[in-house]
């Protein structure tokens, strides 16, 4: 069956321009899948029937996979099998017996703004590092771009003079303005340190690490626990809680829903919608105890 899963894989790379994180998702949970079905003596995706997918469902709930892990691999699984339809590989789309569990919604982890500033104020020196993770920090902020999309910028997505990126995401692009203090922190960077770091090497992305390549996802995951733990902030900080922060704070100060979503490159405004019903009471509250002048 692997090699089912690799044609697959191959169709969503060439065929629906997927990108290497929804890939590697896919195959994560279809490997798991495979092997379920292996040690049922299921070896040939032709063999495999409605039965044993509803059998895959209950040892996904028996072994407490969480409920939005259950809906990927439904989804997953779905996928594959409207691909082997269509490749011929088996006669009938078995998997409508599938049905992905309901997802509670929760509010997404907000930072407060105190906590925000706190945050962007660690990266204080004057090393070509901490110049870089200021200006990282700070752009991530101001234009609540995804982490995927903040490491693959490239310098031409830059425009200092009308202060604005251009972000590529699934085949889209897309204009986000910043603010002063995020230029002032990009300006610093390109011209005291990007070159400092990149030394002899050619890459085209506006940041890299500390040996001159593009950073990995891993690498400012990694920047960012650092910095959140140095701020003293408690509450467990990902690039996607700022992300989270920037939207909320918009709609909180009066951004219409419309740009938000816009700028967050959210193809649903429904999507967008969240922040607007969060409550507006409990970020105040969470505001006036959290800011010291507030």
């Amino acid at each position: 069956m692997q090699h089912d899963i690799d044609a697959f894989i191959t169709y969503l790379h060439n065929v629906k321009k997927t990108s290497n994180n929804t890939e590697m998702s896919y195959r994560r949970d279809l490997k798991k899948f495979v092997a379920f079905l292996e040690d049922k003596g299921v070896k040939d995706v032709r063999d495999i029937t409605a039965d044993d997918l509803s059998a895959y469902m209950d040892y996904m709930v028996s072994e407490d996979f969480k409920p939005a892990t259950i809906s990927r691999n439904v989804a997953s699984i779905k996928a594959l099998f409207h691909f082997l339809v269509y490749e011929g590989k088996v006669e009938s789309d078995i998997s409508g017996v599938l049905k992905s569990p309901k997802i509670e919604k929760k509010a997404p982890e907000i930072m407060t703004m105190a906590e925000v500033n706190t945050l962007l104020e660690q990266p204080s020196g004057d090393t070509p590092k901490e110049i870089r993770d200021k200006a990282m920090l700070e752009l991530l902020y101001a234009t609540g771009i995804r982490v995927s999309e903040l490491i693959t910028l490239k310098c031409e997505d830059l425009n200092l003079q009308m202060n604005y990126i251009v972000c590529h995401h699934a085949d889209k692009e897309r204009i986000i303005p910043f603010g002063l203090k995020a230029r002032n922190s990009l300006l610093k960077y390109i011209e005291s340190s990007r070159e400092a770091l990149v030394m002899n090497n050619k890459a085209d992305e506006l940041f890299v690490n500390c040996s001159g390549v593009p950073m990995s996802r891993q690498g400012f995951w990694k920047l960012i626990k650092y910095y959140s733990r140095k701020a003293g902030i408690t509450t467990d900080i990902t690039p996607h809680t700022l992300r989270h922060s920037f939207a909320a704070h918009l709609v909180e100060n009066g951004a219409d829903l419309k740009s938000v979503q816009e700028m967050l490159g959210h193809s649903d405004i429904s999507t967008t919608q969240i922040y607007a019903n969060m409550n507006h009471n409990h970020l105040r509250e969470v505001y006036q105890k959290a800011h010291p002048r507030g």
